[in-house]
């Protein structure tokens, strides 16, 4: 049951079974997930980074407890370190939009895939808090361009 409740978790309630680029459909849930809580319930920058660190302990525990059932070091169904740093890339908008959430989704994939330092440093952490860092630093990153983009209207 541990397992399974963990696997839940994880794969973002199955998210990550996507059979192409599992770590692109949780973002992409991340940011529908973002949408509707933005236009039905008024969650602004702020609520996302709140969302973001109260899902980073479950995370941590779900990565690791299907890491080590499934005997891989990370999983590449494992997507809610994806959520995670989506939602942290959200935060990095001035204001809600469609224009808004390509960019903060384009540039968390970006930075995700590319892995520039520390993000790569942080993925050698253990278990599932080495699943997690790494994507909430790519999350950062893009938040920090969205703030810088979003200074000079650039969006």
């Amino acid at each position: 049951m541990r397992v399974k409740l963990a696997r839940l978790l994880a794969t973002w309630f199955g998210c990550g079974y996507a059979p192409f680029a599992p770590g692109t459909a949780g973002s992409a849930a991340a940011i529908l997930i973002a949408a509707v809580l933005v236009r039905y319930a008024g969650f602004s920058r702020w609520h996302f980074l709140l969302l973001a660190a109260l899902l980073f302990g479950p995370a941590v525990w779900a990565s690791g407890v299907t890491a080590r059932a499934h005997k891989i070091e990370d999983p590449s169904f494992v997507v809610v370190d994806e959520v995670i740093g989506q939602w942290i890339a959200l935060a990095g908008l001035p204001r809600f939009h469609w224009t808004g959430y390509l960019a903060a989704f384009a540039l968390f994939r970006l930075f995700d895939i590319w892995k520039p330092p520390p993000v790569r440093q942080l993925e050698a952490l253990p278990g599932g808090l080495g699943i997690n860092a790494d994507d909430m630093m790519a999350g950062v990153y893009a938040a920090l361009v969205l703030v810088l983009a979003g200074r000079f209207n650039l969006y």
